[in-house]
């Protein structure tokens, strides 16, 4: 499965599971762990997994196999490794706290200077 596809089958899982806020971050060419980072936004810590536990459902029936789930159970920010594409969900207090496309679009202004 090519990373958009994979991108795509993601997008659409959480936004039929009601997560908020889905931003789509493409790192090409930022770092070499991942090309998209995809950041969600739960309702709560038990949303947050249920996405999470969702998202791997439907990726495994596509025949792949995440790398590695981090953060969970009951855990504001959950991360789900899934080669080309990571996925983030967290609590609205956490991603307003950590603030990752902060982050990552800081650091895409410096390449365009």
């Amino acid at each position: 499965m090519q990373a958009e596809q994979l991108l795509k089958l993601v997008e659409t899982e959480l936004d039929e599971r009601k997560a908020h806020q889905i931003a789509i971050l493409d790192v090409r060419g930022k770092t070499s762990i991942t090309d998209f980072m995809v950041v969600a936004t739960a309702t709560s810590t038990r949303h947050a997994k249920s996405l999470c536990d969702y998202v791997i459902e439907k990726v495994k029936e596509n025949g792949l196999q995440p790398l590695g789930v981090e953060g969970e159970p009951g855990s504001d920010w959950v991360l789900v490794d899934l080669g080309d594409v990571v996925l983030h969900v967290m609590t609205g207090q956490a991603r307003e706290f950590y603030q990752l496309e902060k982050l990552w679009s800081v650091a895409g202004d410096k390449d365009k200077q």
